[in-house]
């Protein structure tokens, strides 16, 4: 059995495009790595070396009001803005696959320039449109606002599952008496699950890493994670952000998991199919 890399240049090059990867995989990565320590120092100061591994800081950040208070208004704002982003995403996405009309194309350009556009701009246009109408520093603005922002990540992941979805399986359960929604949650929406949940779990991560939307909407009530986050570092840097960080990285790395398992789901089910 003949290598597929018998020249010297072949091999060089095998071996230097996996190193050129490392070093970016690395260069990604090193922030992760420098961070998540000095959450568990028994400094006040961020800085190497650690004098002593503590977990005052985690303790500082679960006794915080101020902290508690931010954590939970993330976790009013997110599942909020996901659950609209995913029913909202979900029906454009099926008019989008289905449907066949003029100006389809710049329909969707539309629908997903949320993530084109800069979030600056996106923050100062909600601001002049919610500020007159009363609901500045509010969790309307920032949970419809937040889930304009996810819509495109749940349309996106949607039209790609329904691109091998075989419609004439909704019309077969139609046939048989099935009312179009029911047909729909009965049929459809089992065989487009990996993607409904691939892009609930984007629009959910956009949400609850949001910060600049929410410095133009949400007020000192209101204030999420990522923005107290930010005022911390403005104000009063301590390592208490640094175990707030360190928070976040397990969550994003719990959330990345979870949308490997559901590729792999997906292939399992397609290669089944």
């Amino acid at each position: 059995m003949h290598s597929p890399y018998q020249s010297p240049i072949q091999r060089l090059w095998f071996w230097l495009h996996r190193i050129i990867c490392a070093l970016v995989l690395l260069f990604l990565v090193l922030p992760v790595l420098v961070i998540a320590p000095l959450s568990f120092t028994s400094s006040t100061l961020l800085i190497y070396p650690i004098p002593e591994f503590s977990l005052r800081w985690y303790e500082d950040f679960f006794s915080s009001a101020e902290w508690m208070r931010s954590v939970k208004n993330s976790l009013i704002v997110a599942p909020a803005a996901t659950l609209i982003a995913t029913v909202l995403g979900i029906l454009a996405a099926i008019g989008l696959t289905r449907g066949e009309f003029r100006g389809k194309a710049l329909i969707m350009s539309l629908v997903i320039s949320p993530m084109v556009v800069p979030v600056v701009i996106v923050g100062v246009a909600c601001y002049l449109a919610f500020a007159p109408l009363g609901f500045g520093n509010s969790y309307f603005a920032l949970i419809v606002t937040h889930a304009a922002l996810g819509v495109p990540f749940v349309i996106i992941t949607v039209s790609a599952t329904l691109q091998g979805f075989d419609f004439n399986l909704v019309r077969a359960a139609q046939s048989l008496g099935a009312s179009p929604l029911l047909a729909f949650f009965r049929v459809t929406l089992p065989m487009i699950a990996p993607g409904v949940i691939s892009g609930a779990l984007f629009a959910f991560a956009t949400s609850f890493d949001e910060v600049v939307v929410t410095l133009f909407l949400a007020g000192p009530e209101q204030a999420t994670l990522p923005r107290q986050m930010f005022s911390g570092i403005r104000e009063n840097l301590s390592p208490t952000i640094a175990a707030a960080a360190t928070l976040l990285i397990g969550f994003s790395v719990l959330l990345l998991l979870t949308l490997e398992w559901l590729r792999r789901r997906s292939e399992k089910l397609r290669t089944a199919a």
